[in-house]
């Protein structure tokens, strides 16, 4: 039988040799590798709308390849990161990014999670402060 420090350096060995896999055709990779570097940062940072959970750069939807063709052409025609990013969310609206900007329309997204951990807090120090009386028995 195998010993537990044996399976947890195995365990830990083979979590090492993982490798993010993406879904980029080798004739998708553009020839310059600058170029390139770029449209692998801005396609981990869409969102494949069929997948919703991946970034175009890991789906192997064709709705995600479009997007990488679409981030592709553009850089090669040279524009901006951030020229390509409001490009795609013009046509696609801003659930494309996974960190969308923040503003009036998304003010509520990115302050819920405060919101509810001062409640929370607030819960707790009443509680603690005040504990409930024990039951007459």
């Amino acid at each position: 039988m195998m010993g537990l420090k044996k399976l947890t350096a195995l365990v830990l060995m083979s979590l090492s040799l993982t490798v993010t896999a993406h879904a980029i055709a080798p004739g998708e990779a553009l020839s310059d590798p600058q170029l390139e570097a770029r449209a692998r940062a801005l396609s981990a940072e869409l969102r494949c709308l069929v997948c919703q959970n991946q970034s175009i750069d890991d789906s192997d939807a064709e709705l995600a390849r479009d997007l990488r063709h679409l981030v592709r052409d553009r850089l090669q025609a040279g524009e901006t990161d951030d020229e390509i990013r409001t490009a795609v969310v013009a046509r696609y609206g801003e659930f494309v990014l996974f960190r969308p900007q923040f503003g009036g329309h998304t003010f509520l997204l990115w302050m819920t999670p405060l919101i509810i951990l001062f409640l929370g807090g607030f819960w707790a120090y009443r509680l603690l402060r005040n504990p409930p009386s024990k039951p007459i028995e």
